[in-house]
């Protein structure tokens, strides 16, 4: 490892202790472990674990970004590294259902990123609404523009995927750990160790807090007004009997920004996934109670009769609430801790940083090991303006009062 810093005996401890087994923390304590480190990765509840906001069935990845080629090339990385994954250990994470935008006007988010798209080279089509219909007749499109398909987008598997992530860190000679950490013993600008809610403690060389929506209540005064944990809740809608035209093989992932709604193809015997694309209220990871707003089954009821006529009265077979963790302007926060040297603070996935898993771990261990700051990546950094900026696809905002 060569990023570890400053002269302090390290004795039994590890290179780098990564607190945090979500998609970012799992994936980065992988990522260390190949390249030699010996690492420690440490979760309140598990990887996959019910409360995580990466421990829902099913996440979105798709390369669309309006005008923003950055996170498109990142998504296309990240997709060769959880293809990678899946194929080294012998389970599908991946599926290839596509990702279908749909557009009410000309303009806008959706006509940008068809623009990226073309111009980084990654397969995109424009589809009119008489396209749509023929290709999707189970889909209403008369009230649409156009549609913009990515289709070598699709869906990830995303609780198994980040169970599998972890597995296979322990089975390459990685330390999993079950408890809730916190920093602990500090030498001037080093950290010495983390401590653990029963009294362990682990040191380390480096240490990553990748605690999602946990991050701003570990780092209240570094990380607290930067992001916000809203409600997020989605449904999964049974289609009739007999009636596979909602599953994946059929029906691509779909998002409406004027609806303010998207969706996910059935996978596993499970119904569509359909939620609302807003911000939701302010929540509690740990205590909130995961039952689903009675509003949102409204909101998701109204739009499925509309949308997709065959699912009108369409039963809910289960639900989910799940929380994001968003930063003002939506990008995420990849910084060194300002008082520790050897601290680094990873998260505000603000509801698209799952797909961007194996990236992310790249990206931080390079910086853990004395890699600059390239282009377009001071948008990570913690001291960055903290300006607000409306969700682009819905124009809803999270506030402190107050997807894929």
């Amino acid at each position: 490892m060569t990023g570890r810093s400053g002269d302090a005996p390290l004795g039994d401890a590890a290179d780098l202790v990564v607190v945090g087994a979500g998609v970012m923390g799992a994936w980065i304590a992988l990522r260390a472990r190949r390249e030699g480190w010996r690492t420690t990765l440490i979760d309140a509840f598990g990887a996959g674990h019910a409360r995580a906001t990466s421990g829902d069935e099913t996440r979105i990845i798709r390369a669309s970004h309006s005008d923003d080629p950055f996170y498109s090339r990142w998504s296309r990385e990240a997709l060769t590294g959880w293809n990678a994954l899946a194929e080294s250990i012998g389970e599908a994470l991946f599926v290839p259902a596509g990702v279908l935008w749909l557009a009410h006007e000309e303009g806008g988010w959706e006509a940008s990123s068809e623009a990226t798209l073309r111009a980084v080279g990654i397969p995109v089509e424009r589809v009119s609404p008489d396209d749509v219909a023929a290709r999707w007749p189970q889909m209403r499109s008369d009230d649409l523009a156009f549609a913009i398909f990515e289709p070598e987008a699709g869906l990830l598997m995303a609780r198994r995927g980040v169970a599998a992530v972890a597995r296979t860190f322990e089975g390459e000679g990685g330390r999993f750990e079950l408890g809730w950490a916190e920093p602990g013993a500090a030498d001037g600008r080093r950290l010495l160790d983390v401590t653990l809610g029963d009294g362990r403690r682990h040191a380390a060389a480096e240490f990553v807090f990748a605690a999602g929506p946990w991050l701003p209540r570990v780092f209240p005064e570094v990380v607290g007004d930067l992001v916000w944990v809203t409600k997020q809740d989605v449904l999964f809608m049974g289609s009739p009997a007999g009636d596979g035209r909602f599953a994946a093989g059929s029906l691509p992932c779909w998002l409406d920004s004027e609806g303010a709604v998207y969706g996910i193809p059935a996978v596993d015997g499970r119904g569509m996934k359909v939620g609302p694309d807003r911000y939701g209220p302010p929540f509690d990871p740990t205590d909130g109670e995961r039952i689903v707003d009675p509003e949102s089954i409204e909101i998701v009821r109204s739009y499925l009769a509309m949308r997709f006529p065959a699912m009108a009265g369409a039963p809910v077979v289960e639900t989910r609430v799940c929380q994001y963790e968003s930063t003002p302007d939506s990008q995420f926060i990849i910084d060194r801790h300002p008082e520790y040297d050897n601290v680094w603070l990873v998260g505000g996935g603000s509801g698209h940083g799952f797909k961007h898993g194996p990236v992310i771990a790249r990206y931080v261990v390079g910086r853990i090991n004395g890699a600059g700051v390239g282009p377009g990546e001071e948008r990570f950094r913690l001291d960055r303006p903290r300006t607000r900026r409306d969700n682009p696809r819905t124009g809803s905002f999270a506030t402190g009062q107050g997807s894929n």
